[in-house]
C-alpha cells in the first residue's frame, strides 16, 4: 500500500511540474490564439484550465505528502525500530549458584567389585 501511494505521489509530482512549466510567465495560457474565443483551449480557457489543474494537483500533492508521512511514522519496518521494540530473550539461570562450586566428580570402583571374584584389585 505504501509503495503504491509513493508511486502515485511521484506521478502527481511529475504532472504538477509539467502543468507549471506549460504556463506562460505573464499569466497567459498554453496557446497564444486559435480556436474559438469561448472554447476551453482558447488563450483564456487554457489559462483557466492550467490554473485549476495546478491548484488541484498541488492540493493532491500536499494531501498525499501528509498521508505518506503518517503512514511512514506508523509503519515499523526499520531494523532499528524492531530490534528495540522486542523484549530480550529470557536468560536461564545456571544449575548451581555462582558462589557454590559443583561437587567434584570422583571415579570410584564399586565397593563390592573385588569380592565376587575374590581377586585383589591392586597388587
Amino acid at each position: 500500500m505504501f509503495t503504491f501511494l509513493l508511486v502515485v505521489q511521484a506521478i502527481i509530482g511529475a504532472l504538477l511540474v509539467t502543468v507549471i512549466l506549460m504556463q506562460r510567465s505573464e499569466g497567459g495560457g498554453l496557446t497564444s490564439g486559435g480556436g474559438s474565443p469561448g472554447g476551453l483551449m482558447s488563450a483564456r480557457g487554457a489559462s483557466d484550465f492550467l490554473t485549476r489543474s495546478t491548484a488541484v494537483l498541488a492540493t493532491l500533492f500536499i494531501a498525499m505528502s501528509i498521508l505518506l508521512a503518517v503512514l511512514a511514522a506508523t509503519r515499523s519496518s526499520s531494523t532499528i525500530d524492531t530490534s528495540l521494540a522486542r523484549d530480550p530473550a529470557p536468560v536461564q539461570a545456571p544449575a548451581t549458584q555462582p558462589d557454590q562450586a559443583a561437587p567434584p566428580v570422583v571415579d570410584q570402583a564399586p565397593a563390592n567389585a573385588g569380592e565376587e571374584a575374590d581377586i585383589p584389585l591392586a597388587q
